[in-house]
């Protein structure tokens, strides 16, 4: 009779540990598949590189006016995408090249900086106008806080920033709109044939006071679009 009974208990702890083997499998699978999501999600957002431009398609169809990033490619795309930078180390402004905006078209990053160069041009007979925003699609860890977007239109920069804590421009910057929205530009008397040409670079300024180890491993997304009207972000 003993013998049953340390049998029956030596039975219990079996199905009691087979038990925790299957509910913690179960749970590491939770994990696992979790964590895969998070993954996939992070990959959707970034996928298609840090920065990309997009064509109302209302510019074309009604204003025939196209964007492109290759002069011997010139034919309507809604989008155009950059060649994204896998990682920033903060640098300074100063470390850039002089010569960024005399790219023919494309991405031309280096070392610690994205750029990219395209135009927008009126392939119509008639004079036009169009709005563009740059816009912030997502931000991970406020890497926002240092980052640096200069925008060379016809060869003239301007270098934008977020507001500094006390609300004022950092310096040799043009403060940030929104936190969502960088900059708007409303372009009129775009005559036929007429062609602007953008440069857009961007890099973490090692002398921002929030270029901290609290931003490391932080990524930002960025999109410039140009509309027929203004789109409020």
């Amino acid at each position: 009779m003993r013998m049953k009974g340390e049998i029956k208990t030596n039975a219990g702890k079996v199905q009691r540990r087979r038990k925790i083997i299957k509910y913690s499998k179960l749970a590491l699978l939770i994990i696992f598949l979790s964590l895969l999501l998070a993954y996939v999600v992070v990959g959707v957002i970034y996928n298609n590189g840090n920065f990309s431009i997009t064509l109302d398609k209302n510019l074309y169809y009604d204003k025939n006016l196209i964007v492109y990033d290759n002069n011997d490619y010139k034919v309507f795309r809604t989008e155009l995408y950059a060649t994204s930078v896998e990682s920033f180390d903060n640098i300074s402004e100063r470390w850039l090249p002089n010569d960024l905006d005399e790219h023919s078209g494309g991405s031309h990053n280096g070392e610690n900086y994205m750029a990219y160069t395209f135009y927008i041009e009126n392939f119509g007979t008639q004079t036009s106008d169009y709005w563009s925003e740059l816009v912030i699609d997502d931000v991970i860890r406020n890497v926002d806080e240092a980052v640096r977007v200069r925008i060379y239109k016809n060869g003239i920069p301007t270098t934008y920033a977020k507001a500094a804590r006390n609300g004022e421009p950092e310096d040799g910057t043009v403060a940030f709109e929104s936190d969502k929205l960088i900059v708007t530009d409303h372009v009129e008397n775009f005559a036929p044939k007429e062609r602007i040409k953008y440069t857009v670079v961007v890099w973490l300024e090692g002398r921002d006071p929030d270029c901290t180890d609290n931003i490391l491993g932080g990524e930002i997304k960025l999109h410039m679009e140009f509309n027929s009207e203004f789109v409020k972000k």
